[in-house]
């Protein structure tokens, strides 16, 4: 089954894509669980994508709560071959202000306990991560965010934390003394997984605050997030009215065959079960039908 080629996950305040045509609600069950929410099928500017809220509509799951490998699993099965994320971010470099855009390269996964692979149970598989975020598809958000004339930071760290807490004092300026340049509670798993699963994935990160460490900020809250956040998104959905039609047709990139070599076990021991499990995902390698349904 192949619905589109391009999917975006929408972070906090992004909740539906505007200026989408033709829009259909698919609920996909898959072998990891529901995802978020229903995925949305429409075309944008001649473009076909499936958006996916990240926390449902109404803001209704946790970070820790995400079903990760099932909003995975779910746009991989509609053919999603591109993945753009939306997520707010705190600062924690002087030069990053908030509202600017970070189109980061790196992550540091400071997660606790998140379901961060597919290859569990009985099957075993090494996927290289050293460039967690696609060049190619990071490179066109890069462009588009410039074009329409917001203030981008190409590149940086990216710290994911567990939350739904935000950092300490001590904690903030810890993350600093590391190197990262962002801190947000959402970009992991799904890097790891889109990368397991050969989807390109990049992010477009909202600076919302400056975390804690800021002389000017006491305290980070909820209700200075959010403020940010409105004006930043506002941004994002000319951004992405931008980017998406602008994605070529072919992809050249190590994301669409990083499972070439990344299977450890022995094809003998791997049982029917498991594939048909992670048909979807290891489909090409190992056959089989992609185990997945619509309602």
């Amino acid at each position: 089954m192949s619905e589109a080629k391009i999917g975006v996950i929408g972070g906090s305040g992004l909740y539906k894509m505007e200026g989408m045509t033709g829009v259909k609600k698919v609920h996909i069950h898959t072998p990891f669980g529901d995802p978020s929410d229903a995925i949305l099928l429409g075309t944008l500017k001649g473009t076909e994508v499936a958006f996916l809220p990240r926390h449902g509509q109404g803001h209704r799951i946790s970070p820790t709560e995400l079903p990760a490998r099932a909003n995975i699993y779910a746009l991989k099965s509609l053919g999603v071959e591109r993945i753009v994320s939306v997520s707010a971010v705190g600062s924690l470099r002087e030069e990053i202000e908030p509202l600017d855009i970070v189109i980061p390269d790196q992550l540091i996964d400071f997660t606790r306990g998140r379901a961060s692979t597919f290859f569990t149970d009985g099957i075993v598989g090494h996927a290289s991560l050293a460039e967690p975020f696609c060049p190619v598809l990071s490179q066109l958000s890069f462009e588009a965010v410039a074009e329409i004339g917001a203030k981008v930071h190409k590149g940086g760290t990216y710290l994911v934390v567990e939350g739904p807490q935000f950092s300490t004092k001590a904690e903030s300026q810890l993350y600093r003394s590391w190197g990262a340049d962002v801190i947000g509670m959402t970009a992991l798993p799904e890097a790891k997984l889109a990368r397991e699963a050969e989807i390109c994935y990049a992010t477009l990160a909202i600076v919302t605050d400056y975390d804690c460490w800021h002389q000017s900020y006491q305290s980070v809250t909820t209700e200075m997030i959010l403020a940010n956040l409105k004006m930043g998104i506002d941004t994002v959905r000319k951004i992405l009215q931008l980017l998406l039609p602008s994605m070529p047709k072919d992809r050249d990139c190590a994301c669409a065959s990083a499972l070439k070599y990344a299977i450890a076990t022995d094809r003998d021991y791997i049982t029917e079960e498991k594939r048909g499990q992670l048909a979807a995902i290891i489909g090409k390698y190992l056959g089989g039908e992609k185990d997945v349904s619509q309602a």
